[in-house]
């Protein structure tokens, strides 16, 4: 890269720092079109008159840590009378990131796709890849502490035909598109459950079988701990379980594209992508989506993915030889070498192995209760969770190069920014007609 491309994005950097809060909020929008993008038919009838053109490696950096990047260490639960003087020892991670998780949880992680391959982007147990206690938080430290974690699993893009069932009908023109960047936040919907099952446990609560209309067999041994005589619907939990962790996928989403209309990129937030063709589990092997290992059972009326081995794995079997393991693996993440309750895990608080350290861990007969509702319930419905999907898909972002051309044509004024106006010369160097102002 040449000193002229590096000045013009250290000054499209230091533009990008100063972009009003608001501006996004209130220009936020769905801009769909494209360099090299193609409306065949319709009142909007339009093809581009350029080529698609890629998003660099530091604009596909800024988008995905925007989405799920590290931004220091949370600050827990601050208090619960139920467990003075401990800590209530809830959270799942140790690191925050840009977008909220229930009680610390964060069981969601981030695959992209571009024309260069498939990757994943873990975060959420990397701990703090930046520190606001000792160091400024510009989007250039964010770029250089992140640009390590992508992972490629594959140099061709991620394969959706365009075309239905794979695409909805009305993105079957845009999305996946060559030039574009495509971020997929997924979420282990087995591990939130886990994780949903230990808060009942930790505050007196455990679940009955309200799909069979029955007790779980064994619980009574633990009427110490839990409230046997009045549990909550298991229904209920899973449904718990599943909304908090699409919170999770939309906020991750929402950064993105307030990025978006920061950087002056195209682009927008949806889920009209078929789920199972993006997991793996369409039933074309043309089409392997993320490649995730998907089962089937007359008992299910469609087919569940739990993860791809060795990438992102949920907290269950196959994966886990028994509910068991996976609930000794969710204890091992909270209160093992960099989770959230050991004393050496650094933190945002001026005596972070006292706060860490004065967590309780659960004991044998904890985790036993914990595991026997979980294993119940993946005997009984053969997967877990048992009501709703293991692994869930919600939210897309895709990130590309806006065509301006087409809204100047079809919208009034006022349809893009005015860092979608300036974009191609501030962070490219190119004129309106996309060709380089000096060489690089």
């Amino acid at each position: 890269m040449g000193s002229t491309q590096l000045s013009t994005e250290a000054e499209a950097l230091r533009e990008l720092a100063a972009f009003p809060l608001v501006e996004a909020l209130f220009g936020r929008r769905s801009r769909r079109f494209a360099l090299g993008d193609e409306i065949p038919d319709g009142p909007l009838a339009y093809r581009s008159r350029h080529e698609p053109l890629p998003l660099t490696e530091l604009e596909r950096m800024l988008v995905l840590s925007a989405m799920g990047g590290t931004t220091g260490w949370h600050y827990s639960i601050t208090r619960h009378a139920r467990y003075a003087p401990h800590v209530a020892n809830y959270p799942a991670a140790a690191g925050g990131r840009t977008f909220p998780s229930a009680a610390g949880f964060h069981t969601a992680e981030l695959f992209f796709t571009d024309d260069s391959g498939l990757y994943f982007f873990p975060t959420r147990d990397t701990g703090a890849l930046v520190d606001p206690s000792t160091e400024e938080v510009t989007p250039e430290l964010m770029v250089e502490r992140h640009r390590g974690r992508p992972r490629r699993l594959s140099t061709e893009r991620l394969h959706l035909p365009a075309e239905e069932p794979y695409l909805e009908g009305h993105n079957t023109w845009c999305v996946n598109v060559p030039g574009s960047l495509l971020v997929i936040p997924v979420a282990d919907i087995a591990q939130h459950l886990l994780a949903v099952l230990c808060f009942f446990a930790q505050n007196g609560y455990a679940i009955y079988d309200d799909v069979n209309d029955r007790r779980l067999p064994g619980l009574e041994r633990f009427h110490r701990r839990v409230d046997i005589d009045d549990p909550y619907p298991l229904t209920f939990a899973e449904q718990y379980a599943l909304t908090e962790a699409t919170a999770e996928l939309a906020t991750s989403c929402y950064g993105g594209v307030l990025m978006l209309q920061a950087m002056g990129l195209g682009g927008w937030m949806f889920d009209g992508i078929d789920r199972f063709s993006m997991l793996g589990a369409s039933g074309d092997p043309e089409v392997p989506g993320l490649g995730f290992r998907y089962d089937e059972d007359e008992r299910w009326p469609t087919p569940n993915p739990t993860g791809r081995e060795g990438v992102f794995e949920a907290y269950c079997p196959p994966h886990y030889g028994d509910m068991a393991a996976a609930v000794e693996a969710f204890a091992q993440r909270k209160f093992g070498p960099g989770g959230p309750f050991h004393r050496e895990t650094p933190g945002a608080w001026t005596d972070s192995p006292g706060f860490r350290g004065s967590a309780e861990a659960h004991d044998d007969e904890f985790k036993a209760c914990v595991a026997l509702q979980a294993q119940y319930v993946f005997d009984t419905f053969g997967r877990f969770p048992g009501t709703v999907p293991t692994v869930f898909i919600m939210n897309y972002v895709q990130a590309h190069h806006l065509d301006t051309d087409f809204y100047d044509r079809f919208f009034q004024p006022g349809a893009y920014l005015h860092t979608h106006a300036t974009h191609l010369r501030k962070w490219h160097g190119r004129d309106e007609n996309g060709q380089l102002d000096a060489p690089c």
